[in-house]
């Protein structure tokens, strides 16, 4: 019975519940109850909620179904499903198989890659990453690692030091990569010797390194414009404290009549055309003004 709910119920939980043959296909005859799957109904009301949808599918492919995949990042408001499709993993070897929903046959899925949501069953946040680095692009695996943050379903940080537990598995090359491109980090040294020549190739004069502006220590300061350039690797969950400084910090650069722009490490040593752009629009702009 621990499955009936969000409005779906399976024709075994009928049974269970006293329901004879008769008596279930007279609701739905009479419209108390809707086929949604072989074996799978909605009460009452055919349109169901999303998550009845999904607690539908789990019914209908049988015990020890999950939700996973984009259905499980949908779930947990992280990304989203595609085509109508519904996708369940099934820790059997043979599950059965409906339309619209997508099984992934998984025996040896192990019990801490899943757990509950909303009396849902469905991957663990780890697990559903996973699975959604292997069928998306990575500005969506991204979006999806930065919104978990933010809803709190795993701490990135956290995220690095449990992949260690998934060595070659599909997936883990590109989710790697989403959260190098957080943490990347380049030394004083290396990343004055990357952006100096962007500068250079941006048609700014030489810039000042490492000075003191308003109190706070700058990468880069060019006084002739007014511009500051600052960098960082732009790490998950700074501090309250770190946040704080970092707007005061802009703040008076700001009310000092002074142009602040800050880059990633990431930026500077993968995406230069970028930096390059944005440092030529700026100087146009500065010398206009």
């Amino acid at each position: 019975m621990g499955r009936r709910q969000h409005g779906a119920i399976s024709r075994q939980q009928l049974l269970a519940l006293g329901f004879t043959r008769d008596a279930i296909d007279h609701r739905l005859e009479t419209g108390r109850l809707h086929r949604i799957y072989r074996g799978v109904y909605a009460v009452g009301r055919k349109d169901l909620p999303p998550e009845g949808k999904w607690m539908a599918a789990l019914l209908a492919c049988g015990a020890d179904s999950y939700l996973s995949h984009r259905s499980a990042a949908a779930l947990l408001r992280i990304g989203e499903e595609r085509g109508g499709l519904i996708e369940v993993s099934v820790r059997r070897r043979t599950a059965r198989t409906h339309a619209g929903i997508r099984v992934h046959r998984r025996p040896s899925l192990p019990s801490p890659d899943v757990g509950t949501l909303n009396r849902v069953p469905l991957t663990a946040p780890v697990r559903t990453l996973l699975d959604y680095a292997t069928l998306e692009p990575p500005n969506r695996v991204e979006r999806a690692v930065n919104e978990a943050d933010k809803r709190d379903h795993i701490d990135p940080d956290q995220l690095r030091k449990a992949l260690d537990r998934y060595p070659g598995e599909p997936g883990i090359k590109r989710l790697r990569k989403v959260l190098d491109k957080h943490t990347f980090r380049l030394s004083d040294q290396e990343l004055e010797l990357l952006f100096r020549p962007i500068a250079l190739s941006a048609s700014l004069p030489l810039e000042l390194t490492k000075v003191f502006v308003n109190d706070f220590e700058v990468d880069f300061f060019w006084p002739s414009l007014g511009l500051v350039v600052e960098t960082d690797g732009w790490r998950y969950h700074r501090t309250p404290a770190a946040q704080t400084r970092d707007a005061v910090r802009f703040q008076l650069h700001t009310a000092a009549g002074l142009t602040p722009i800050r880059f990633s490490h990431w930026q500077v040593k993968y995406e230069p055309g970028h930096v390059r752009e944005i440092l030529q629009r700026t100087a146009v702009r500065l010398r206009r003004g």
